[in-house]
């Protein structure tokens, strides 16, 4: 098996399976959700941001993305392992991969938010060594979701 980590933009066909089943995953779980939409592809371009996708054989596998929070803050979003690949570590490894990236870019933390329907999620993150913000820290009008920062 060979992998490779590779940046893309949102738009490309390498990234539309793992983004398709994203979306799916959010209806199922949340019902309507408007997560997907909420956000234009250009903030997870550069200088700014980053799409990186994991392909193992040339296909793709997980992925994630950060965008700019503010100056020295870069904020991950839509972190997917497809589901024929999980358990075998490759959202650790993204999320590795975003943290790498934002802090060549100069960033010096991530925060991120998932939902309380997530806790496979909640989990990744707080393995991974992110801390728990207390709840509507980033968003007061968000009940539910689960906050995390990390430093980098």
């Amino acid at each position: 098996m060979s992998f490779e980590i590779r940046p893309f933009a949102v738009g490309d066909p390498e990234v539309e399976p793992l983004l398709a089943e994203l979306a799916h995953e959010y209806e199922t779980r949340y019902g309507r959700n408007t997560e997907m939409a909420s956000q234009p592809a250009s903030v997870f371009a550069p200088p700014d941001g980053a799409l990186l996708i994991l392909l193992e054989d040339g296909v793709s596998v997980a992925g994630g993305a950060f965008k700019r929070y503010d100056e020295r803050t870069a904020e991950l979003k839509r972190v997917w392992t497809h589901s024929a690949h999980r358990r075998r570590g490759l959202a650790r490894r993204v999320v590795a991969e975003l943290e790498a990236e934002a802090k060549q870019r100069g960033y010096l933390r991530i925060l991120l938010t998932t939902g309380p329907k997530q806790p496979e999620a909640a989990g990744l993150y707080l393995a991974t060594g992110y801390r728990r913000l207390p709840a509507g820290t980033l968003d007061p009008n968000a009940f539910g979701v689960l906050a995390f920062e990390k430093d980098l």
